[in-house]
């Protein structure tokens, strides 16, 4: 195999509860990760040396990133050395907490494993993925699923969003770093995972418990994130949230022309997708 292409998808967090900060720095936190119909796409070409380009300017200009990053973790693990020529063809916004670069992690994980022929078995390409970032175990198999402990430990959920989800970022980069350095763990008030475990996920139960204890923090330093979820709700959103750290937020709206009048509502240079 030459050349390979593959789709590269964004999520959101649907809750984001902060339990405790862990012995070795990270935290133990739960939510529920839920896939999008946006992706970015990659293409992978064998090579007689490694090469990368984006139409992404400021991915260029970097000299690693996540992609490369998956790339020598797999030259690590199998000793194998990597030539490959990589596009990437960035749709995600990034630093929006949609996952944009722990997905294409994950895509490369996954694509180099199978163009090369490897053969690292799920388990272990799940513990590679970690090394790599807390999320990135999630895009390997990325379908609705509750997650535990930094987000690695998964349960798929039977949990299908049949109404459109309108996505709102503002083109505010949020520092991950930044915004665990000032969370305060704490248990929530009702559980996420005992939610999960009574195999209740319908939206309306979803929209009574699940909260993003970020929100606070990141509302506070940037008003104008906090002003999107105020126009959500303003606009009758069913549920509405900000994902992950931030900056985007998204609305489930009643359907479709609903979900279009709310994106009419915020300012032309903000990043808006409708995933229905």
């Amino acid at each position: 195999m030459n050349q390979l292409k593959v789709k590269s998808p964004a999520k959101i967090n649907i809750g984001l509860n902060i339990i405790r900060k862990r012995d070795d720095g990270y935290h133990d936190l739960e939510t529920i990760f839920y896939p999008l119909k946006i992706h970015d796409e990659i293409i992978f070409t064998r090579s007689d040396k490694l090469s990368f380009r984006s139409n992404d300017e400021n991915l260029n200009k970097e000299k690693s990133n996540l992609i490369i990053k998956a790339k020598e973790q797999l030259e690590k693990y199998s000793g194998s050395q990597i030539n490959i020529a990589i596009i990437l063809s960035k749709n995600i916004p990034i630093g929006a907490g949609l996952g944009g670069g722990s997905s294409n992690a994950a895509a490369t994980l996954l694509a180099l494993n199978k163009m090369y022929e490897l053969n690292i078995e799920a388990e272990k390409l799940s513990d590679i993925a970690l090394q790599l970032g807390s999320d990135v175990p999630y895009f390997l198999n990325p379908i609705p699923s509750f997650a535990e402990s930094r987000g690695e430990i998964l349960f798929p959920l039977n949990l299908k969003i049949d109404r459109p989800i309108l996505i709102v970022n503002p083109g505010i980069h949020i520092s991950t770093r930044w915004a665990f350095g000032l969370i305060k763990p704490h248990l929530a008030k009702i559980s996420l995972k005992k939610f999960v475990e009574s195999g209740i996920t319908e939206l309306d139960e979803l929209q009574r418990i699940a909260v993003n204890d970020f929100e606070e923090i990141v509302f506070s330093k940037y008003p104008d994130i906090k002003f999107i979820k105020a126009k959500m709700i303003e606009a009758e959103s069913l549920l509405s949230m900000m994902t992950g750290t931030g900056s985007t937020v998204f609305g489930i709206f009643e359907n479709k022309k609903a979900a279009i009048e709310a994106a009419q509502m915020f300012p032309d240079n903000y990043f808006k997708f409708i995933n229905d």
